[in-house]
């Protein structure tokens, strides 16, 4: 299945050719019925020659009602552009247009209707440059009648030319699935609507409801009005869900896969320089008539098709220059899918922003969005009151042998409740206004395309800091890579970078870290110095506390320090020390040593003869001064209460092993020249150091070897 969204000026009958093409009527509103004016989304379908089969997401073209448009155009990878030979190119055809062009699709198929009205040459002569300036660049075109039928044949034989060039999407790509529909069917319950354009969605699968996070389950799917196990996309799809009532879902709201997808009210935005919107400046001079002739538009076109999209893209025009982020509104609207939201605008510089979003978005980087200035064109009317929207909406009613947008309700009506408003999750439609920028908004268009770059972006804390965030997103390309996202960040999880839509990345550092290699050098030297300073500081510490380490680097997870930690450091006892530090006494304060050599000086005659808890306290050696002196190598820590000098245990086993094997505590006690009070705590270091060996008798020997 491919889906292709409609596009064109109000009353160039992109209904009444769904009608003709499909045999369904997309208008599933009475109103719209009745007025003959499409206001909301509507759907059909079709089965080609080959096959194939193709989802039609007809769109309003009224300009009141722009932001239903882009809520049907936006996830789709193709348009059926639409454009009346008695009227030609107007308004709504560059707006839409526009729309397209930004939203970077590149695949489509102009189609001039009412054909039996007037010559279409002029009118596809006049669309088909224009609309080769556009991401769309060369397409293939089609002069039809809905009313006589000229013309259906090619169309058709078209449209299986471009559901046949349209690429495959990812099967297994995280599902996005926006919402543009949600109501209730009797004895099944909560359904939404709307256009899977990648990823493959089962029977049972669980999926979370944005922004609200709230999980489901798939109850149910149907596709074009059939059930199925499983969908896959680009696909219209219905899913029946279990876990969520019909009033916690709207338009704009989105089904995603777990864990796939960034939730964000912060994103860094390239913004394109969209083509200019204005028909007098796009439009060139209508051809005479029958300079294209229908056959020969037919054959041009198809031939633009086979050679793809950007071969045939006529140079554009140099657009808007200079620093555009600077000339932006404070405040624009934000579309993507079927959502939008309110986004506060800082200019970064160039053609980069920073957006602040009303509402979070699950998005990913290279996401494409729009900008419109709600400042700069009427204000948009949603479908919250479909009498008084229509009411409100000025038609045109020249009397023609077949309307632009009629019709009956689509497949499914039956089912109960009401459509989902065209407002966005959020539940509110735009101002009337936006807030003025610094610059002269006069030159800018309504609508402005954007790529999401960053959705986790670092914040701007010190001086200078957007302009060096421009200076750095100017280098990117607009699919950011993990080495452009790890560079910017440092530090990511391999699950964060996923859920950014990025599977390609380099090896973890541990778990699941990931690290830019020049960052993680810079950590490595920084540790280093870390634990100097620790060192100098606490002279009598065991070693820096990995926790220590890791606040004092700034890191979120200790497992990060541990792998960090290289020769000449390591890691004991969750310390980090330097493994050859202090040896020989070197790096204890000057009172320590001194003190160490009262002791050892003591302990030259006597040497099992350890000084007791008071002679060590006047000494000035506390607990921390001895473990200092142990690790130095200049004290013998037997027990907490018992040092000795260094080699004491060897001399010690020495003088055992002249006794009768096996010997008493006592005997060993006399021929150490101690007293109890150490003789025992010796022994049992000597026990546990293997020198010695307890016997059941509380008898010892010396361990042979």
């Amino acid at each position: 299945m491919q889906v292709i969204a409609t596009a064109g000026h109000v009353d160039h009958g992109k209904t009444t050719l769904l009608r003709a093409l499909t045999g369904m009527d997309p208008d599933r509103w009475e109103e719209e019925r009745r007025r003959g004016l499409t206001i909301d989304l509507g759907y059909a379908w079709l089965t080609l020659p080959s096959g194939q089969r193709i989802a039609f997401v007809d769109v309003p073209g009224h300009e009141r009602f722009v932001p239903n448009m882009l809520a049907g155009v936006g996830p789709v990878p193709a348009v059926l552009f639409v454009v009346a030979a008695d009227e030609g190119w107007m308004p709504q055809s560059a707006e839409h247009l526009a729309v397209v062009d930004a939203l970077g699709i590149g695949h489509g198929l102009l189609v001039v209707t009412r054909a039996d009205l007037a010559d279409p040459a002029p009118a596809l002569a006049q669309a088909a440059a224009v609309i080769r300036r556009s991401s769309l660049g060369s397409v293939e075109a089609v002069a039809v009648s809905a009313v006589t039928g000229t013309g259906m044949p090619h169309l058709v034989a078209a449209l299986d030319r471009l559901a046949a060039g349209l690429p495959g999407p990812d099967p297994g790509a995280a599902v996005r699935l926006w919402v543009d529909r949600a109501f209730s069917v009797a004895g099944s319950g909560t359904v939404v609507t709307g256009t899977l354009p990648a990823g493959t969605v089962h029977q049972a699968d669980e999926l979370v409801v944005t922004p609200s996070m709230r999980p489901v389950r798939v109850r149910g799917i149907q596709t074009l009005g059939e059930p199925a196990p499983a969908v896959a996309g680009a696909a219209r799809t219905a899913l029946n869900l279990r876990g969520v009532s019909r009033d916690k879902l709207a338009r704009g709201m989105a089904l995603v896969s777990a864990g796939r997808w960034t939730m964000t009210e912060v994103i860094d935005v390239r913004v394109s320089s969209a083509m200019p919107g204005s028909p007098a400046a796009d439009a060139p001079a209508a051809a005479p008539p029958g300079a294209i002739p229908d056959t020969a538009a037919s054959a041009a076109g198809a031939a633009g098709a086979e050679a793809g999209p950007a071969a045939g893209r006529a140079p554009r025009p140099a657009g808007l220059c200079g620093d555009l982020a600077a000339r932006l509104p404070r405040t624009m609207t934000v579309h993507i899918g079927s959502a939008r939201t309110v986004a506060r605008i800082r200019p970064l510089g160039g053609r980069h922003v920073r957006l602040s979003l009303r509402d979070p978005l699950p998005l990913h980087a290279g996401d494409r969005i729009l900008l419109r200035d709600p400042g700069a064109a009427r204000t948009p009317i949603t479908v919250t009151g479909i009498g008084q929207v229509a009411a409100a909406a000025d038609r045109r009613t020249a009397a023609r042998a077949a309307p632009g947008d009629s019709g009956a309700a689509v497949s499914g009506a039956a089912a109960s409740g009401t459509a989902a408003s065209g407002a966005a999750a959020s539940g509110t439609g735009e101002s009337g206004t936006g807030e003025s920028g610094t610059g002269d908004r006069k030159s800018l268009p309504a609508l402005l395309g954007g790529i999401v770059l960053d959705v986790t972006p670092p914040p701007l804390t010190r001086r200078g800091a957007a302009a060096s965030a421009a200076r750095e997103l100017a280098a990117w390309p607009d699919q950011p890579t993990a080495t452009q996202l790890l560079r910017r960040a440092g530090l990511l999880r391999a699950s964060a970078l996923l859920a950014m839509g990025i599977r390609d990345h380099p090896a973890p550092v541990t778990g699941e870290w990931l690290a830019d290699p020049d960052y993680w050098a810079r950590l490595t030297s920084r540790l280093g110095e870390v634990v100097a300073a620790h060192a100098a500081r606490e002279p009598l510490a065991a070693g820096m506390p990995v926790d220590a380490a890791r606040a004092a680097l700034q890191l979120p997870d200790r497992r990060l320090v541990e792998a960090l930690v290289k020769p000449p450091l390591r890691i004991q006892d969750g310390l980090i020390q330097v493994a050859a530090r202090g040896r020989g006494g070197a790096a204890l304060p000057e009172a320590i040593n001194a003190a160490v050599r009262v002791l050892r000086a003591d302990l030259a005659a006597s040497p099992f003869l350890a000084p007791d808890a008071d002679r060590l306290r006047r000494l000035g050696l506390d607990a921390r001064a001895i473990a200092a002196a142990e690790r130095a190598g200049l004290l013998l820590r037997v027990s907490d209460q018992i040092v000795l000098a260094p080699g004491a245990d060897s001399e010690a086993a020495g003088i055992l092993a002249d006794l009768p094997q096996p010997f008493t505590a006592a005997q060993a006690r006399q021929a150490l020249n101690t007293t109890r009070r150490i003789a025992i705590p010796l022994l049992e270091y000597l026990d546990r150091k293997g020198i010695t060996q307890r016997l059941p008798d509380d008898r010892r020997q010396l361990k042979s070897g």
